[in-house]
């Protein structure tokens, strides 16, 4: 439940632009609704959280966030179900991963319920944006930064904390090909992999414009030490199936970003019995499978797409070819079950969406 001590004031829009959206053809992450949350930090407290109609923001030039780095977000998604509710889906890990995220960078943690209430007022406010077509939800985008007006290294003593909305179509419209990546590195042992900080996919920009440039989509990301095993796919987790075995990289190391759609993959293939195995995984290993026909499926785990087959892989001066989509039973059920669960049309057996 929200703390008393932070109530959230509303001021609602006097012109929405609802009308002026082309709800038949959403692209990602350009349309923006109505309103958005805003909270302020200062003299060591959180201030009262507040939703203003949606509008640009003034930096001072000085923000130490645009010069330090300190600025961190979350992603995560409501659907309409079936019976015109709105669904939340588990929004507890992503206020448990942005707390974490706080801690690494130094900026001040949000309880996690008072992150979930946020993040519920916020799409309560603005319901009527959550689409209703298949396939398309609300994007809901969380974040903090730093906001001392001050140029000197150290962490800020100030920041602001914002929540905002897009109505969204799918990320990606095809099966993505991938290129191991042996050089650049997305995080190094004892660096901030795990934080979800926006440096990280700003240092990740040259090198998946380098692999788009040679036809891929995205980068698999291997370890910073040997580029030897597979850690992460452009800005989603990966998963492997070999033999009828689900594989993915353990996020034991402090390199990989924990994610919410793979660990509920990996729920839901426990569930149903499929055997899993987190550990490392090797290149030469995923290589070799994938020439010698063991290689049944390989997917990208996240918010924004959810599952993301991958078509092919690069590796060296090779391109592999993976199965055809229609060959691949587990992650196709997998997705299926997963956006069932998201629009109400099963049972949510695991407890995972918040209604608002």
């Amino acid at each position: 439940m929200l703390q008393k001590s932070h109530p959230i004031s509303v001021t609602r829009t006097t012109k929405s632009h609802f009308n002026d959206v082309d709800w038949n053809n959403l692209p990602f992450g350009k349309v923006f609704s109505d309103h958005m949350l805003v909270m302020e930090y200062a003299d060591g407290k959180w201030l009262d959280a507040e939703i203003i109609p949606f509008g640009n923001l003034s930096l001072h030039p000085a923000t130490s966030a645009i010069h330090y780095g300190q600025s961190i977000f979350e992603g995560m998604k409501a659907n309409r179900s079936v019976n015109g509710d709105i669904l939340i889906f588990r929004p507890d890990m992503n206020a448990q991963r942005f707390k974490e995220s706080c801690e690494r960078m130094c900026m001040p943690e949000i309880p996690e319920d008072l992150f979930i209430e946020l993040v519920r007022k916020t799409v309560e406010v603005d319901a009527d944006w959550v689409p209703s077509n298949e396939g398309e939800s609300l994007y809901i985008r969380p974040f903090m930064f730093a906001t001392d007006e001050f140029v000197g290294i150290r962490p800020s003593e100030t920041y602001k904390f914002i929540i905002f909305t897009c109505p969204v179509g799918a990320y990606y419209s095809e099966p993505v090909n991938v290129k191991i990546e042996e050089f650049y590195t997305r995080a190094a042992i004892g660096g901030v992999g795990r934080a979800k900080t926006a440096g990280n996919y700003g240092a990740s920009l040259f090198p998946a414009k380098q692999g788009q440039l040679k036809g891929f989509h995205q980068l698999v990301w291997t370890d910073g030490k040997e580029h030897k095993y597979i850690e992460e796919s452009g800005t989603m987790n990966i998963v492997f199936v070999i033999d009828g075995v689900l594989i993915t990289p353990s996020e034991d190391a402090d390199t990989i970003l924990r994610g919410v759609t793979k660990r509920s993959v990996l729920e839901i293939a426990e569930k149903w019995g499929i055997p899993i195995e987190e550990r490392k995984v090797s290149v030469e290993e995923i290589i070799t499978a994938a020439k010698n026909g063991t290689l049944q499926d390989a997917f990208g785990a996240g918010t924004a797409a959810t599952i993301a087959s991958i078509a092919k892989i690069g590796y060296r001066d090779e391109v592999l070819e993976l199965p055809p989509l229609e060959t691949r039973e587990i992650s196709k059920k997998i997705k299926n079950y997963l956006d069932d669960i998201k629009s109400g049309k099963t049972d949510d057996v695991f407890g995972w969406c918040l209604k608002v």
